[in-house]
């Protein structure tokens, strides 16, 4: 399955389905969800990152039972706007997660998205270290894709 460019995504989506967001990290893929009027994007959870074939099951069970229609995966992007390995690295397992689980997928930058959410989490909810960690992840999503859907609103 190819991958979309994000308003095509959005164009191609089912009435009423929602997009899910991906924040792909070595260990941990955050995880995040729109609401069916592709307006708001919300933290829902992480999974660990394991064999394709068992993220692409999780993904789409979540894709099922929340009625998401398609991916946004956080692409990596250098500073300067570049596609280094990391870029890259993230291309590939979009593309082989999105033909796994059978969902279309768009791929949506992410530089900074998990320094902004530490930097609100530690000026806004003084969280410590610790429990920003556990949450970190998903919220990183929920950024990317909310980042994403302002983008393509109609």
């Amino acid at each position: 399955m190819p991958l979309f460019n994000m308003a095509e995504l959005r164009a191609a989506l089912p009435r009423h389905a929602r997009l899910l967001g991906l924040d792909p990290g070595s260990k941990i893929i955050g995880v995040a969800l729109s609401d069916v009027t592709l307006m708001l994007a919300s933290p829902y959870g992480s999974l660990k990152r394991g064999k394709l074939k068992v993220n692409a099951a999780e993904v789409a069970a979540i894709c099922a039972k929340e009625g998401a229609g398609g991916l946004v995966v956080g692409l990596p992007l250098s500073m300067d706007g570049s596609r280094g390995p990391a870029a890259q690295a993230a291309t590939d397992w979009a593309l082989a997660l999105s033909e796994a689980a059978g969902l279309p997928c768009a791929m949506w930058d992410e530089r900074l998205s998990s320094a902004a959410v530490n930097r609100a989490m530690i000026q806004e909810a003084d969280l410590t270290r610790k429990k920003r960690a556990a949450a970190v992840d998903s919220a990183a999503a929920a950024y990317t894709l909310q980042s994403a859907l302002d983008a393509t609103a109609r």
